[in-house]
């Protein structure tokens, strides 16, 4: 095999652009490479295929995620295991770091579950530090620390139930898991938090604010108890789904992914929307509303343990990075931010690993100076 051959075949092994016959040979002689063919790919392209061998290789990830958090420490063991190549559809990369810089890297670790619990009164509790079982009883209503970390609300004595609020709050480079007190279950994903009444069991309409991203499991009630979910630019109502939400101050929209069932949308200019499973309604700044259908994995990617990047923005990808590895991110230059790239990765790799790979496009390099990262060229 020359050189042309080779880089060509690599080229669509990474885009998933082979033939069967091409996979096969391709994975074939890379098997059987040896050091006299080593001149057929440069140092960083052979990194490549190596890493997207390592992509391909089975990985096991729970289809119930109840205990997904809790496998933070042993997906951050496998983590360099599912790193996949991530590619920008521009081969022949370079790059290098120094050893100060390769040091700045691996002392930023991915996140962990960190949430603040808020009560009615004013009291704060560190979920993080606090122990196993109940954490606090309030207005008939006990709230409980499992031992696989979830939050947990049980009604006690709905006699004394009042219309009382809570606040769950993961700060960057944080996530949690709470089981609501009519049952529902809430992933929280970093930077975000949710308020919700102690009695939602009880009302007859189930209203909670969600500001950040969360996925939500619903458990259906009546048509006479929905369960509605408002953001700073939807307000989403549902009987029983399954369906994510994203609204981060700093992305400037709204995205409501569903899954399961069906989810109504108002918008506070009175428009009304119903979405089927598998599609996505995007709002921004004017209200406006793009339904699309899109791939509801990568919608959901951070739940399972990953980042799914399709010809996503750079600036995009970063502001995801910042939340999760709890870091700032500066661009050198506008044009950066709007280069796209696609594939995944573990989010329990570390922000050194996830550099590297983004770096083998040659399009952006990362200069890390404690919990700055700054994007070049």
């Amino acid at each position: 095999m020359n050189r042309i051959k080779a880089t060509e075949l690599l080229r669509k092994y990474v885009e998933g652009t082979c033939t069967d016959e091409e996979q096969q040979l391709f994975e074939q002689w890379y098997a059987n490479l040896n050091s006299e063919d080593h001149h057929l790919l440069t140092e960083n392209e052979l990194k490549l295929a190596e890493q997207e061998m390592l992509g391909r290789l089975p990985v096991s990830i729970p289809a119930k995620t109840v205990r997904l958090w809790p496998y933070a420490t042993v997906a951050a063991a496998i983590g360099f295991a599912i790193v996949a190549a991530l590619w920008l559809y521009k081969p022949d990369p370079k790059t290098s770091n120094s050893n100060m810089e390769i040091q700045a890297r691996n002392n930023i670790l991915p996140g962990n579950n960190k949430a603040i619990l808020t009560l009615a009164d004013g009291s704060r509790i560190s979920l993080t530090d606090a122990m196993k079982g109940e954490l606090a009883e309030q207005a008939g209503v006990s709230i409980t620390k499992t031992r696989d970390g979830q939050l947990v609300y049980q009604i006690k004595d709905s006699g004394k139930n009042a219309n009382v609020y809570n606040t769950i709050e993961t700060p960057r480079g944080g996530q949690h898991q709470v089981i609501l007190p009519d049952g529902s279950k809430v992933w929280l994903n970093a930077a975000s938090w949710l308020r919700f009444p102690s009695s939602l069991a009880l009302a007859t309409e189930r209203r909670v604010e969600l500001r950040g991203e969360a996925y939500f499991e619903i458990v259906h009630k009546s048509q006479h108890s929905p369960f509605v979910v408002v953001t700073a630019k939807q307000e989403i109502e549902v009987l029983g789904t399954h369906f994510n939400v994203s609204s981060y101050a700093d992305e400037g929209t709204t995205r409501t992914t569903l899954l399961e069932g069906a989810v109504r949308l108002n918008v506070f200019t009175g428009q009304s929307y119903v979405l089927k499973p598998g599609q996505q309604a995007v709002s921004g700044e004017n209200q406006a509303i793009n339904i699309r259908n899109v791939d509801v994995n990568a919608a959901v990617d951070w739940k399972e343990g990953l980042f799914v990047f399709n010809k996503e923005s750079l600036e995009s990808i970063m502001q995801k990075l910042s939340r999760w590895y709890d870091v700032d991110v500066v661009f050198e230059n506008e044009q950066l931010k709007k280069q796209l790239f696609g594939g995944r990765v573990s989010r329990f790799s570390t922000v050194a690993e996830v550099l590297d790979v983004l770096e083998l496009t040659d399009l952006a390099h990362f200069k890390t100076e404690g919990r700055r990262i700054m994007v070049v060229k």
